[in-house]
């Protein structure tokens, strides 16, 4: 413990008439020196503030944090913008933001905090409604892939039996009927392959709205059999590249990590006039990334950042807290990255 006169501590002018709390503490956890501004900041006499621990002064939730920067400030890590809460005498909680040094030779930190209880308050709102409209649009989404999914089993329980029925009436009058005229034969024979060919569609279809093999294979098998299906219907060459361990992602970051990249292949099909394109998976400790590349026509990304593909795709890619990034210019194809965060 110093004493009042010592030279090394002396109180400087602005320590009294600075607004913000300016303390110097031991390193036994008391204060030694405070300014005004902390009395009147926590509401207790100055008596109060030197008989107890500082530690008892803070929100019991923040104790064992500020325990933790407090060690590391004194094995010599400055302690910079850290925040913590304080009980006011009166109850109330007060935010305060600390940077703080402690001088080994003395045993002694001397530290400055800013109250930034309206900052904070405001961050907190921000941060509830974002949770709350985060909330909602997960319940939207989810009403939707519902709905997607009962779609999807209607087309493929219900009309596509109803086809696989009629295909089996067109067959057995073929075999019943041998003698039939070559012009109702050849019918018969078309109506067929329309039938088989309808119910092939209406069986991609039925994944494309819903792809219920996600809970059965997982994202990456999913995603390798959609790009098999994408080289068939599309006539474009479509390899997928890669792996991750996707039995650690929750089903709604593999549904919409899927659409995100259903939405990019999507977008190959119709406007990139490409011949090959590619979905790479890589996986590291941190990160996850998609990337989906084609040698198609590209474009001014500049131009087409409010599309409604491009949207659909950023959308998904914040509500599971990734990231989407489209390059592509004119003439030189185009990559769509997604990147997740672990």
């Amino acid at each position: 413990m110093i004493s009042q006169s010592s030279t090394e501590f002396e109180l400087l002018p602005f320590f009294e008439l600075t607004p913000d709390l300016v303390c110097i503490a031991g390193k036994d956890g008391y204060f030694r020196k405070i300014n005004q501004s902390v009395i009147d900041k926590l509401g207790y006499t100055k008596e109060e503030l030197f008989s107890r621990l500082i530690s008892s002064f803070i929100h019991p939730d923040d104790r064992e944090q500020t325990q933790l920067t407090r060690v590391k400030m004194i094995e010599g890590q400055p302690l910079v913008n850290f925040q913590n809460r304080y009980i006011h005498k009166n109850g109330s909680i007060i935010w305060l933001e600390w940077t703080s040094i402690y001088f080994a030779d003395k045993e002694l930190v001397f530290a400055i905090a800013k109250d930034v209880t309206r900052r904070k308050e405001t961050e907190l709102q921000i941060e509830e409604k974002y949770i709350r409209f985060k909330g909602l649009a997960n319940h939207f989404k989810g009403s939707i892939e519902r709905d997607r999914k009962y779609l999807s089993v209607e087309l493929h329980e219900e009309l596509a039996q109803l086809l696989a029925v009629l295909k089996i009436d067109i067959d057995w009058i073929k075999a019943k009927q041998a003698d039939l005229p070559e012009d109702v034969s050849n019918r018969l024979e078309h109506a067929g392959i329309i039938t088989e060919l309808l119910i092939k569609t209406i069986q991609r279809i039925s994944f494309t709205i819903s792809p219920g093999m996600l809970n059965d294979l997982g994202l990456v098998e999913t995603l390798r059999w959609h790009c098999n299906e994408f080289s068939l219907v599309a006539s474009i060459d479509c390899r997928l590249q890669g792996n991750c361990n996707d039995a650690l992602l929750s089903k709604e970051m593999q549904l919409d990590l899927f659409r995100i990249c259903q939405e990019a292949l999507h977008n190959i099909l119709y406007h990139a006039e490409a011949t090959v394109a590619s979905l790479t998976i890589t996986e590291t400790d941190t990160e996850l990334s998609f990337i989906i590349t084609d040698n198609g026509k590209g474009f001014d990304v500049t131009a087409v950042q409010q599309s409604n593909g491009l949207t659909v795709m950023k959308e998904r890619a914040a509500s599971i807290n990734a990231e989407v990034t489209v390059t592509s210019k004119p003439g030189s194809g185009t990559e769509v990255s997604v990147k997740l965060k672990k």
